[in-house]
């Protein structure tokens, strides 16, 4: 009974001009229960029902258990902090003392970088290190200071003072950090990771090699002690000047050389003591991560011992540049200034500042984590960052995200969760209130060489540009795009360059994607030399090296393959179209809006090169012929040439790549089907689909009219019977069974028992032969009234179990959309049934008028001809043809019967 809901919004849909009941599937009102038609009402099987908008809403939205999942995974140290063991904080103690080491270096010279005083780094440090574990799902990454993010604040912050002279840089940089967190984290919070995924791996690669020269080359200035060369110009310009000025190099060359190259012999000597001594590859590799410690305490005892005389601590009388003071302690904490003045400063460099922040942390996180076997939750680790950032600048820090090299050497250090952050914090708090006097001696060269060292790893290696060549030559064009722009602008415009690059290339590949048509193709599996079944069989049931198993798929079956050969496959295989005038099509990347149009022209043009109009007499008149084909000229009359194409009888659509559809495709297919239509007029083109993976998919194509037979207006399908594929839930060739099989030869191996024993076993299993699933038409009569249930287990093809066998069968997929296929063989097996009925029907047609009679008679001659090639098997009165696709693909003789005897009359020409 209708509810007051129902009839209000019929109702309203009545008074608005909406058809609720505009579709008429299957014909259902000229059905009644005696026909030989399985509609919705007269089946006692599966109906799959449409998905409801208020089911889309319920799906979406969060529930209470979800809301507390939520809640619980923006602290993802609770799933672990509470089974901490003695086990795991060595580990984390070794790892975290190792990184404290190597971040003090790098954060005081990646603060030079930013164009900030030295402690901004080390507050950075401390900062990232220590909130980053609250809300951490990697326990390798180490957020700090980077390379990449110093020299992108450093340019925003020289850029504001160019017009605020008076805001120094580190307000600047703490409001840079407060606002990219806050996004970050609310892209986090609203669960957009998978925004990054846009970001492709030729545009990351190029990112940081360009960014890599860009820093290296900028800090051989430093190096050099080239005071009259600006760093912050382009690439290929700092390059220009420093050959112009290398005759003024000071003394701080001689500090920065000899650095680097200690620091690239120490690497070098260690990774071959590693490779020699691999029993003590542990030890090796600890000295090796500690080498920018080692030398920068080195350099800092030569710069002590030559400036002991310095006069007042006044780091200008030094021979070579120094830091010179460093505050002791958090002297620079206080509520970041934040406000519309500053931030439209440097609104424009938002997106690269985001983008930066997030590719290079979450780019490392994901590479850690395959290669240390955890996944990572990309939105989280945004919530991570932003919160870093956002706490950061109260104590003076700058932007900052994940290091790589750090990550890398917190990685193999052993690494066992991400409270080794807290220790690295532990370390770094030592250094900012203990070290800061001996700070004051580092050689600004040696931070410098320090820099060089570490982004050089960043650069893509020659080999590594070759493999993406093999995989992708067009992104590897991108790739160098992107180093190019770099070196010959800015790193923020060779950001934008590569992103923009990829997603070009990504919609241009979505927008000229291209369907194929397939071919079927019968294929045999073969093992070296020999068949797997047949008569010389040597691995399958029946051969000496069979395996007992739970009836395993013939060997011999049917495939498709795109019949122009663009998948690659051997081009000798003859794959041609399975039935005349039956074309199946697949598309390649989705189905929607942008491609629709493309993928359609391409079928059509097709369909109308290789078939010809159902009826060439269609315009009785010149003026009803379109301008595109006007026929023969005035006064002649057309030529009665023989045209082999056939008739467009039926299409088949692969769905396998396909999984949402929108109005714009849908209506580009009923725009097609209206066309195709008028071109097998006076005849209908039967849809089929295959592979549909989604219930909105197929309501969307329900809606348009897809799914069920197109009945023909005058007297619609006559004793039309659908097949439909059905599933065995119990006996023999069940998964239950299979399952049941393998147990059972696991224990019978266990308790070494005969293999020949198995085997035998094994076959008195297999029971009598299969049979064609296809008989289930031939099961019931064209007058029967039984529901599907009865006929499916009245159905030969479900014996072989034996009649013991406690057999269950379930139809796959719905009875109300009988188009709508499980697999291509089932659809090609419908669409040839559906074809041969309506051609058996029209076959019986008398024409009244002599001449058409004539012309019918010639076409008829025509299609007898075409038909020569085809096989038809007299004796079954349903569905010959897909009777025979499922015997060629079962491996049996070509006539149609199981002996080879022929008299199941096979008829060939």
């Amino acid at each position: 009974m209708e509810t007051a809901r129902t009839k209000v919004g019929h109702g309203l849909a009545k008074s608005l001009g909406i058809k609720l009941d505009y579709r008429d599937e299957t014909g259902n009102t000229k059905l009644s229960r005696g026909e030989s038609t399985f509609s919705v009402e007269s089946a006692d099987n599966y109906v799959e029902y449409e998905p409801t908008v208020w089911e889309w809403f319920a799906a979406v939205t969060p529930n209470g258990p979800e809301w507390w999942s939520y809640a619980k995974g923006l602290f993802p140290f609770t799933s672990w902090i509470g089974r901490y063991n003695a086990t795991w904080l060595a580990g984390d103690s070794v790892a975290g003392i190792t990184i404290g080491a190597v971040v003090i270096p790098q954060g005081m010279a990646y603060a030079k970088l930013a164009e900030l005083p030295v402690q901004y780094g080390l507050y950075s440090s401390f900062m990232g290190v220590l909130v980053y574990w609250f809300f951490a799902t990697s326990k390798d990454i180490t957020i700090g200071p980077v390379a990449v993010m110093s020299t992108i604040t450093g340019n925003v912050v020289l850029r504001v003072q160019e017009e605020r002279p008076d805001l120094e840089g580190h307000v600047v940089a703490s409001a840079l950090a407060v606002i990219g967190g806050a996004i970050v984290c609310f892209l986090g919070l609203a669960r957009l990771g998978w925004l990054v995924d846009f970001i492709s791996l030729a545009s990351i690669s190029a990112f940081m090699t360009g960014a890599a020269l860009n820093i290296g080359v900028g800090q051989v200035v430093t190096l050099m002690g080239l005071s009259d060369v600006s760093s912050r110009d382009s690439t290929y310009r700092v390059v220009i000047n420093i050959l112009k000025n290398l005759g003024d190099t000071s003394l701080d060359a001689a500090m920065g050389l000899t650095c680097l190259t200690m620091l690239y012999l120490i690497r070098f000597a260690f990774n071959y003591l590693a490779k020699k001594q691999p029993q003590r590859k542990k030890l090796w590799f600890f000295c090796n991560t500690l080498r920018s410690v080692f030398v920068i305490l080195l350099y800092t005892l030569i710069s002590w011992l030559v400036n002991l005389d310095l006069d007042g601590k006044n780091s200008d009388q030094s021979p070579f540049k120094i830091l010179g003071p460093v505050p002791r302690g958090f002297q620079h904490a206080a509520v970041p200034t934040v406000n519309s003045d500053i931030i439209s400063l440097f609104a424009n460099e938002l997106p690269a500042t985001v983008i930066v922040l997030l590719i290079e942390h979450i780019s490392i996180a994901k590479s850690f984590g395959r290669i240390n076997n955890y996944t990572i939750n990309p939105s989280q680790e945004m919530v991570a960052i932003g919160v870093s950032n956002l706490l950061a600048p109260f104590l003076g820090g700058y932007p900052s995200t994940g290091s790589f090299s750090r990550t890398a050497i917190k990685s193999k250090a052993g690494v066992r969760t991400p409270f080794a952050g807290v220790i690295t914090a532990a370390v770094v708090l030592i250094a900012i209130y203990g070290l800061t006097a001996v700070f004051f001696y580092i050689p600004s060269a040696a931070l410098s060489a320090v820099i060089i060292h570490a982004v050089g790893d960043l650069i893509t290696p020659p080999n590594t540009v070759y493999q993406f060549w093999r995989i992708s030559p067009i992104e590897v064009l991108i790739f160098f795009a992107g180093v190019f722009v770099t070196i010959f602008s800015t790193i923020e415009i060779g950001v934008y360059t590569t992103v923009a690059s990829s997603a070009a290339l990504l919609l241009f590949r979505v927008f000229k994607a291209r369907g194929r048509f397939l071919g079927r193709v019968k294929i045999h599996s073969v093992i070296g030399d020999h068949l797997i079944e047949g008569s010389d069989a040597k691995y399958g049931p029946d051969g000496p090296l069979s395996v007992p198993g739970n009836d395993p798929d013939k060997s011999a079956r049917n495939i498709f393959l795109p019949i122009d050969h663009e998948d690659g496959s051997n081009p000798l295989v003859h794959a041609e179209h399975p039935y005349p005038g039956i074309f199946i099509y697949r598309f390649s990347e989705g189905y929607n809006y942008p491609n629709a149009n493309h993928y359609l022209d391409y079928m059509t043009n097709v369909i109308f090169k290789e078939t010809r109009r159902t009826n060439v007499h269609a315009y009785g008149r010149l003026g009803d012929r379109p301008w595109n084909d006007p026929g023969p000229r005035r006064g002649k009359a057309a030529a009665l040439t023989e045209d082999d194409r056939p008739t467009l009888k039926a299409i088949i659509l692969d769905f396998s790549s396909v999984n949402n559809v929108d109005l714009t495709s849908t209506q580009h297919l009923i725009d097609v089907r209206n066309q195709l239509d008028r071109h097998t007029a006076p005849e209908k083109v039967q849809w089929h689909f295959a592979y549909i993976n989604n219930r909105w998919t197929k309501r969307a194509l329900a809606a348009a009219g897809f799914g069920y037979p197109s009945v023909e207006e005058d007297e619609g399908f006559h004793r039309w019977k659908a097949i439909f594929s059905v599933a065995e839930m119990g006996g023999f060739d069940s998964a239950a069974a299979a399952a049941e099989d393998a147990d059972n030869r696991r224990e019978s191996k266990y308790q070494h028992m005969d293999v020949e024993t198995g085997r035998s076993l094994s076959r008195q299993r297999s029971g009598a032969p299969r049979e064609d699933v296809d008989s289930i038409n031939e099961a019931s009569g064209s007058d029967s009234s039984e529901s599907i249930d009865k006929q499916l287990k009245k159905s030969k093809a479900y014996k072989e179990g034996g009649p013991t066998t406690d057999t269950r069968i379930a139809v796959v997929q719905g009875l109300n959309r009988p188009y709508f296929h499980i697999d291509l063989t089932s659809a090609l097996q419908s669409a040839i049934h559906t074809a041969e009925i309506l051609q058996a029907k029209h076959g019986h047609h008398e024409n009244k008028d002599e001449n058409e009679a004539e012309s019918a008679a010639k076409r008829r001659g025509l299609n007898d001809r075409k038909k020569g090639d085809l096989a038809v098997v007299v004796d079954v009165p349903v569905m010959p043809q897909a009777e025979e696709l499922e015997r060629v693909g079962a491996g049996e003789d070509g006539d149609g019967d199981e002996d080879g005897d022929g008299r199941e009359g096979v008829v060939r020409s």
